[in-house]
């Protein structure tokens, strides 16, 4: 018998995605500030102090919590919703950005998975959601995005937001994967991450995409994702300074000629 609370989902759209979580009577979901989409009549909105699992249970333990959370600019609170009618009722939840979300059960992943720390969209009430430190000085040095990372622990359903595309990879034994940091959207927790030097003054200087990448050695699961939202945000920001137009011949004189002068 399962600890955390057990909830059906729907999965919508495709590169905009939601997901629908459908709570029976007394069933709670929770979700980080900013998630919320929409919801039946008959849910109660509460904040709550941490994430509200068996694993917060003392007011220490919610602040050691809450104390790792402000570390990665989470917030000290989370969002619980609890269908508080007679009949089923449905939260949806929105993802931030163009992308996949990724439903895990973790009940059937070891019930634990370690992701990046602005993966997390929703769970299952139970399901802990705490700070996992990768301990290794070269990861703390030059790890970047994946140095201090989200873990999810319990038996519950969690989601997980990925960008663009996701490629789901099942490591064997000693098997390797050298991956970007910041593509990593999760693994489970016998992959053993790692972070090493990529080697040869060519790459340093003209290499473009950093001196240093992750290694994740199975045996385990690992999901990965196209699209990092701090590369997009950096494209788009290249984008913006440059003042290309792309797509258009006139460009600039398009500009003036439409009466944009600023």
């Amino acid at each position: 018998m399962r600890s955390n609370h057990e909830i059906d989902y729907k999965i919508l759209g495709e590169e905009l995605q939601a997901v629908e979580i459908e709570l029976d009577p007394n069933e709670t979901v929770v979700a980080e500030a900013g998630n919320f989409m929409m919801m039946d009549d008959g849910i109660r909105m509460d904040t709550i102090f941490g994430d509200g699992s068996k694993q917060q249970s003392s007011i220490m333990d919610k602040l050691f919590s809450a104390g790792k959370r402000l570390l990665v600019g989470e917030s000290l609170f989370m969002t619980a919703f609890t269908n508080i009618g007679n009949f089923k009722k449905h939260v949806t939840f929105a993802a931030p950005y163009p992308g996949k979300i990724i439903p895990m059960d973790l009940s059937k992943l070891d019930g634990k998975i370690i992701c990046q720390k602005d993966a997390f969209l929703c769970s299952a009430k139970g399901v802990s959601i705490g700070i996992e430190f990768q301990k290794k000085l070269g990861t703390g040095l030059f790890g970047g995005e994946g140095f201090i990372m989200e873990k999810l622990e319990g038996d519950g359903m969690a989601f997980v937001h990925s960008g663009g595309m996701i490629i789901e990879r099942e490591l064997m034994h000693g098997e390797l994967l050298k991956v970007d940091t910041g593509c990593i959207v999760a693994f489970t927790q016998t992959v053993h991450y790692d972070i090493q030097f990529i080697g040869g003054i060519r790459n340093s200087i003209f290499g473009g995409e950093g001196l240093f990448y992750a290694t994740l050695q199975g045996p385990g699961k690992v999901w990965i994702q196209s699209l990092p939202v701090s590369r997009l945000a950096g494209r788009m920001m290249a984008y913006a300074k440059s003042g290309k137009e792309e797509g258009s011949v006139l460009g600039g004189l398009g500009r003036m000629l439409n009466g944009d002068n600023e």
